[in-house]
């Protein structure tokens, strides 16, 4: 599975680190941090995050 963020949407929200914490997170500077390529088995929290995202800015694919 591969994660992509468009920063330029991003708005830190921040929904995506609590629905799926063991993918995304926040730097000290509250810059978004997340596993681009994260296991296969955490496809359902993915999904979750980007659909919790308010501004749509996360997708969820397959792996190339």
């Amino acid at each position: 599975m591969r994660i992509t963020v468009d920063l330029d949407l991003c708005e830190s929200h921040g929904s995506c680190v609590f629905a799926a914490p063991e993918i995304f997170s926040f730097d000290d500077d509250d810059f978004l941090l997340y596993e681009a390529t994260p296991d296969e088995g955490l496809r359902e929290v993915a999904e979750k995050a980007a659909a919790s995202c308010p501004v749509r800015a996360i997708t969820v694919a397959a792996a190339p």
